[in-house]
């Protein structure tokens, strides 16, 4: 388990860093807001709807941590209201230094019977939304030379997974876009880096789940293998890792000088993503194939 620091999170002058965390409701997104804020970060806790920040509010209080941490409802699919408040996060505490973009969705089913709504809502929320926080963003640490944009990604970014198809395309294109923007923004001192988590417990599966099983019927084409795929995620999901661990993580990338570009989490991530560059991809999708039809 990652080791945690509790010194305090301050730039030379005394002032207290500033940490932007979208999608901070429920799982990646809240944990991380609670471990910054144990790290002595102020964080700016943001969600679609500050209703739905009870139990982060509850867990901010039992921790003590309610000086740290602060809440402000934000949609990142409604691109006018990110830069009004990045502008309000600006105005209040003069700075941004890490921003985490960890607010996302996950639609599945068979690409074939996708509707090209939910096809658009997938990238409205995990991409585009993910490329307007950044650019409002990044003209202030630009300008201050310094600063973190810490991507929340997934092992689907690397490696598209049957009946996912929509969430990796998502995936795919953040991946592409922050190498892209890491090599424009390191001569301003300022970091992109990526998190490929790859199955951890948070609700994001079991929402997930539910959208495809509803969208794939029981006449589809694609149904038995369909079938086959959702028992394999589900499996795969009952025995996830602790999603703390991804938490532990983006604090130590958060205080790290120098953090490398990709960070992969998660048991058995590491090993899918080798063994897609190393083994000659017709051995490779054989092995995956037989894997979801045991």
């Amino acid at each position: 388990m990652e080791p945690r620091q509790h010194l305090p999170a301050k730039r030379n002058n005394g002032d207290r860093l500033v940490a932007v965390v979208t999608g901070a409701s429920s799982g990646f997104g809240m944990l991380t807001t609670l471990e910054l804020a144990r790290q002595g970060y102020l964080v700016v806790a943001t969600m679609r709807d500050t209703a739905n920040n009870r139990i982060l509010i509850q867990q901010v209080g039992e921790a003590r941590l309610t000086e740290f941490i602060e809440c402000m409802p934000l949609d990142v699919t409604d691109h006018g209201a990110i830069g009004d408040t990045v502008n309000r996060i600006i105005y209040k505490h003069g700075q941004i230094d890490i921003l985490v973009n960890n607010a996302g969705m996950a639609i599945g089913g068979c690409i074939e019977e996708i509707p090209m709504e939910d096809w658009e809502k997938q990238m409205d929320v995990n991409f585009f939304g993910l490329v307007a926080m950044t650019q409002a963003v990044l003209p202030f640490m630009r300008e201050r030379r310094q600063g973190k944009v810490i991507q929340i990604s997934s092992i689907s970014g690397r490696l598209g997974f049957p009946g996912y198809g929509p969430y990796a395309a998502s995936k795919f294109a953040v991946e592409g876009f922050s190498e892209a923007l890491r090599l424009e923004m390191l001569p301003f001192g300022v970091h992109v880096v990526l998190v490929e988590p790859g199955a951890f417990k948070t609700s994001i599966w079991n929402k997930g789940f539910d959208h495809m099983a509803a969208r794939v019927p029981a006449d589809s084409p694609y149904s038995r293998y369909f079938n086959a795929i959702l028992r394999y995620s589900k499996n795969t999901a009952d025995h996830a890792d602790d999603p703390q661990e991804v938490a532990y993580a983006v604090a130590r990338i958060a205080r790290s000088r120098y953090p490398r570009l990709r960070y992969t989490l998660g048991k058995g991530a590491r090993m899918s993503i080798l063994g897609k560059a190393l083994l000659p991809w017709k051995w490779f999708e054989r092995i995956l194939i037989r894997e979801l039809e045991k």
